[in-house]
C-alpha cells in the first residue's frame, strides 16, 4: 500500500475557523476572566451530562484539588486512587494534605478493581477517586456501593471521559463530584481547562468562590451590577479560573462533541476489528454496558518476542508517534521516595506492556490503515 507521508501524531485537536472567530470576539469585548462565556460553557456542559451544576476551572488537576477540599479532605486523611493514571490524580490528593492509597486495577478495563478498593478501606479513608481510564467509565456502581457502606466521598476523575456513558447515563451526572479535562489531548479542548460537575449546590458554590481567590462576588456579577459592588474575601482561595477566551472555544467544541464522539468510536471499533487477529497484540476491552470515548486507543503487547518500547521504536521508524499507555505513579521517583515500595502487580504489568496509537477525529482511513499495517508488520517480524 502507499505510505502516508504525513507524520502521524497521537492526537490532533479538532479545531476550526469558528473557534478562531470566537476568540477574536472575546478579545474585542474586553473580557478575559470569568465572564459570560465561562457561564455559558458551564451551562452547556451541565446540560449535556445531566448535572445540576458545573464549575469551570483552569485544569482538571485544579478541579480535583477543589473537589477534594470541599469534601473536607485534609491532613491525616486517606484517599483511595489507582496508580495506573496520570500523576495529577495523586498529586491533587497530596496538595489537599491527604495521603493517596494506591490500589490495583482490573486487567481488562484498566480501571480500579472494586475488590481491591474494599480491601484498602481503613479508618482514615475519606474518599475514593475512580478514574475513567482512557475514556472508559469505571465500575461506578460497585465503587459507590463501597462508598455508601463506609461513608466515603466519591470524586470521579473523568479527565478523558466527557460523552462516555455508564449503563445508559452520561458520566458527569453519576458521582458526587466529577472532574473533566479540556487539555489539548482530550475529547474536546479549550487548550487547557477543567470542569467540576455536581448535583450538590453547596459544593458548587464553594468551588466557584474558591477558584477565584475566595471572592464573595464573581467578576461577572460585579461587572453586571447596577450599583457599586465590592467583593470580600471570607475564605482562602486560589487562582483556578478559566478565561472567557478558553470558554469561547469550549462552547464551539460542545456544538460538535457528538460528531467527535461518533468519529472516535468509529475509528476505535475499526482498530479493534483490524487488530484483533494479530498475535501478541491485545485491543482494549469494552464492557457491554458502557460507551467508551476513545480519547486514546490503547493496545497491549502480550508476547515475549517484543517489548513495548521496541514496538514504539519500530513505529517511530515508520513515522508514527506512539506513547506509553499509562504510568504507574507508585513507581515514579517522588512517590517511591515518599511512600516506599508498593506492590501492584497488575498495574506494573500494564504500565510495562501498553501503548497508545494515533487516533483523532480527522484521521483518514488511509492514515489508520497505515498504522494498522505498520503494527502488523512490527508484530510479525
Amino acid at each position: 500500500m502507499t505510505q502516508v507521508q504525513v507524520f502521524l501524531p497521537i492526537t490532533r485537536p479538532c479545531l476550526s475557523r469558528e473557534e478562531e472567530e470566537a476568540v477574536i470576539e472575546v478579545i474585542r469585548s474586553g473580557w478575559v476572566s470569568q465572564g459570560a462565556r465561562v457561564a455559558a460553557f458551564e451551562e452547556a456542559v451541565a446540560s449535556y451530562v445531566g448535572a445540576r451544576y458545573a464549575v469551570a476551572t483552569s485544569s482538571c488537576t485544579t478541579a480535583l484539588h477543589l473537589a477534594l477540599l470541599y469534601c473536607g479532605i485534609g491532613p491525616g486523611d486517606e484517599v483511595i486512587v489507582p496508580s495506573f493514571t496520570f500523576i495529577a490524580t495523586a498529586n491533587a490528593v497530596l496538595h489537599s494534605g491527604a495521603k493517596p492509597v494506591f490500589v490495583d486495577i482490573d486487567r481488562r478495563t484498566y480501571n480500579l478493581d472494586p475488590a481491591k478498593v474494599e480491601e484498602a478501606v481503613s479508618p482514615r479513608t475519606r474518599a475514593i477517586i475512580p478514574v475513567d481510564q482512557i475514556g472508559l467509565p469505571a465500575d461506578l456502581d460497585a465503587i459507590q456501593d463501597i462508598a455508601r457502606r463506609h461513608g466515603l466521598h466519591v470524586v470521579e476523575d473523568a479527565a478523558p471521559a466527557i460523552g462516555a456513558r455508564y449503563r445508559g447515563e452520561r458520566v458527569g451526572s453519576l458521582s458526587e463530584l466529577t472532574c473533566f479535562s479540556f487539555h489539548a489531548r482530550k475529547v474536546i479542548t479549550t487548550g487547557e481547562g477543567g470542569m467540576i460537575t455536581t448535583n450538590n449546590e453547596e459544593m458548587a458554590t464553594q468551588a466557584r468562590i474558591g477558584r477565584s481567590h475566595g471572592a464573595s462576588i464573581s467578576d461577572l456579577a460585579r461587572h453586571q451590577a447596577n450599583a457599586v459592588a465590592i467583593e470580600e474575601y471570607p475564605v482562602l482561595g486560589f487562582n483556578y479560573r478559566m478565561t472567557d477566551i478558553q470558554a469561547s472555544i469550549g462552547i464551539q467544541q460542545m456544538q460538535k462533541l457528538d460528531w467527535i464522539l461518533e468519529r472516535r468510536r468509529t475509528l476505535g471499533e475499526r482498530y479493534t476489528a483490524a487488530l484483533g487477529d494479530i498475535e501478541g497484540l491485545e485491543p482494549p476491552f469494552v464492557p457491554p454496558d458502557v460507551e467508551h470515548t476513545y480519547q486514546s486507543y490503547c493496545v497491549r503487547i502480550t508476547n515475549g518476542r517484543h517489548s513495548r518500547d521496541e514496538v514504539m521504536a519500530a513505529m517511530m521508524e515508520r513515522h508514527i508517534a506512539t506513547r506509553r499507555g499509562v504510568m504507574a505513579i507508585h513507581l515514579e521517583p517522588y512517590y517511591r521516595r515518599r511512600f516506599g515500595a508498593v506492590s501492584l502487580p497488575v498495574t506494573e504489568e500494564m504500565a510495562r506492556t501498553t501503548l497508545l496509537v494515533p487516533l483523532f477525529p480527522t484521521m483518514t482511513e488511509a492514515e489508520q490503515d497505515y498504522v494498522i499495517e505498520s503494527l502488523r508488520s512490527v508484530m510479525i517480524r
